[in-house]
């Protein structure tokens, strides 16, 4: 094998693996931002039945009743 031929080989074989590296990193990253719409959607769950729980808070607070009415309506709420 001439010198020359060597050259390109090895010239070859570093760019391959130039090449995949930079794939495997990009494929990396892709993952990461797919992970992060998984976690975003999750907590947007939860924001939602917080608000739902908050909105349920409101009404009794606002509503004039009785504080044993209270009592018993928060145990109904809370055997749901």
């Amino acid at each position: 094998m001439d010198f020359w031929l060597a050259i390109i080989i090895i010239v070859a074989i570093t760019s391959f693996a130039r090449v995949m590296r930079t794939r495997h990193t990009a494929m990396a990253r892709i993952e990461a931002v797919r992970g992060d719409n998984a976690e975003t959607a999750a907590l947007a769950r939860e924001v939602a039945s917080l608000n739902a729980r908050i909105a349920v808070l409101e009404r009794i607070i606002t509503d004039n009743r009785s504080s044993l009415n209270l009592a018993h309506e928060i145990d109904q709420l809370r055997d749901r």
